[in-house]
């Protein structure tokens, strides 16, 4: 058997009561009583319907630590994607990150709907909603070599707001 799955994440941050919040705040992370006796500056969470022990570590390096230069003047890591169930709650995560000034993009990959987000660091993730596999059709998968425009609203009419994402994908049928 192969790897089947990302289980958690481990970012290095600035400040860490920021992170925790953002995390928290934004996207509905909870933070989960693990870190080890004596540990400092770490804080362990876990998604919001995840049945993870956790699926993000944080662990602090102090404000005097410069911003990531991954994919700009080194070499690292561009993001994390996240999947959400359903079209409606992409709205309304797409509507927090911006109050939180943290959207910084929107794309339509055809079988994937995207929100890019940068967090308090500076680090991107995606957040995403993936076409069920009983409603890919020609489109959707022709459009999958292209990134377009994203119109919540619009894939909410084509797909309903509640239709439940990846199912047949990267959730059992």
């Amino acid at each position: 058997m192969g790897i089947h799955r990302l289980n958690h994440a481990v970012l290095y941050v600035g400040d860490l009561a920021r992170s925790i919040a953002f995390y928290r705040n934004v996207l509905g992370f909870r933070p989960v009583p693990m870190t080890p006796d004596g540990f400092r500056g770490a804080a362990f969470l876990q998604a919001p319907d995840s049945t993870n022990d956790h699926d993000l570590g944080l662990f602090e390096v102090g404000a005097a630590a410069g911003p990531s230069q991954a994919g700009r003047a080194t070499v690292g890591l561009y993001h994390l994607a996240w999947e959400l169930d359903t079209l409606d709650e992409l709205a309304r995560t797409a509507q927090r990150l911006a109050a939180a000034d943290a959207l910084v993009g929107t794309a339509d990959h055809g079988t994937t709907k995207s929100l890019y987000g940068r967090d308090p660091d500076g680090l991107e993730f995606e957040i995403v909603w993936i076409v069920p596999a009983h409603l890919l059709d020609d489109a959707a998968l022709t459009a999958r070599t292209r990134i377009g425009r994203l119109d919540i609203d619009r894939e909410r009419q084509r797909y309903g707001g509640q239709t439940r994402g990846g199912v047949g994908i990267s959730v059992p049928a």
